[in-house]
């Protein structure tokens, strides 16, 4: 709790006391979503105390905030990652400083790969559900009350009502709007096609590296969570290509 306390003071201090309402975490190639904001203020990971630095391409790696579309955000302009050696605990870190900071709604982005054959590269996904495939988990360790109960109930991590919306301006703006579970894969490596056969029986609709660790955490702090997913290409055995990262950076170009 002290660093999280020393990480919300830093924020404050060089946001000018900013009061966000709704939180965002782009991922891959998802950063220039933050080009959006009004009145932007700048904050680099490296200038908050105990804030993971990310050091993959297409993570900008700083905190924007501002006003979207009549809201203030704060707007995680990258993230960082499992397969980074960051820990579960230290995933959840940034999530837990959003709460202190008094938000009450966050927007999860992620790029991944398509598993459901009725997808497609370019394709956005409103996440329903997830499988967290590692068997890791960012609330493991010392709970601390004052977030959340030791044992949160986890039938509704997406919540219904952030899903409506979602759907209703999507129809509204002719979006087609697949839907689906989200499998939680550790990478770094892209999933082989028995592994991607794998999820696709077992449930899951996309896979990708990131996500369920800040929507665990941001759920056990009471907020309201919204998961899109952008898929950036299809799994292998799927797709008939490999994959590379720069393809999917090349794809996430496109939007």
């Amino acid at each position: 709790m002290e660093k999280i306390n020393e990480a919300v003071a830093t924020i404050r201090r060089l946001s000018n006391n900013f009061l966000p309402e709704v939180a965002m975490i782009l991922g891959s190639g998802l950063g220039g979503v933050a080009d959006n904001v009004k009145n932007a203020t700048y904050i680099n990971y490296k200038e908050i105390p105990d804030f993971p630095v990310s050091k993959v391409a297409g993570h900008a790696g700083r905190l924007v905030f501002g006003e979207m579309r009549g809201k203030r955000v704060m707007i995680m302009q990258g993230r960082f990652h499992f397969y980074e050696g960051v820990s579960m605990q230290l995933l959840a870190f940034p999530i837990r400083v959003m709460a202190v900071l008094g938000i009450k709604k966050i927007i999860i982005t992620n790029a991944a790969g398509g598993v459901n054959r009725s997808f497609k590269t370019g394709d956005l996904m409103l996440i329903t559900d997830h499988v967290n495939f590692t068997l890791s988990n960012p609330l493991v360790g010392k709970n601390y009350d004052n977030f959340g109960p030791r044992f949160p109930d986890t039938s509704e991590i997406y919540t219904p009502a952030l899903a409506d919306l979602a759907r209703k301006v999507a129809a509204e703006n002719k979006i087609n709007l697949k839907e689906g579970s989200y499998f939680f894969m550790s990478g770094p490596c892209y999933e082989t096609p028995a592994e991607v056969k794998m999820i696709e029986i077992l449930g899951g609709d996309v896979a990708g590296m990131s996500t369920f660790p800040e929507a665990l955490a941001a759920c056990h702090c009471g907020m309201e969570v919204l998961g899109l997913t952008y898929v950036a290409n299809m799994g292998a055995g799927i797709s008939p290509v490999k994959l590379s990262h720069d393809d999917v950076m090349e794809t996430m170009a496109l939007i």
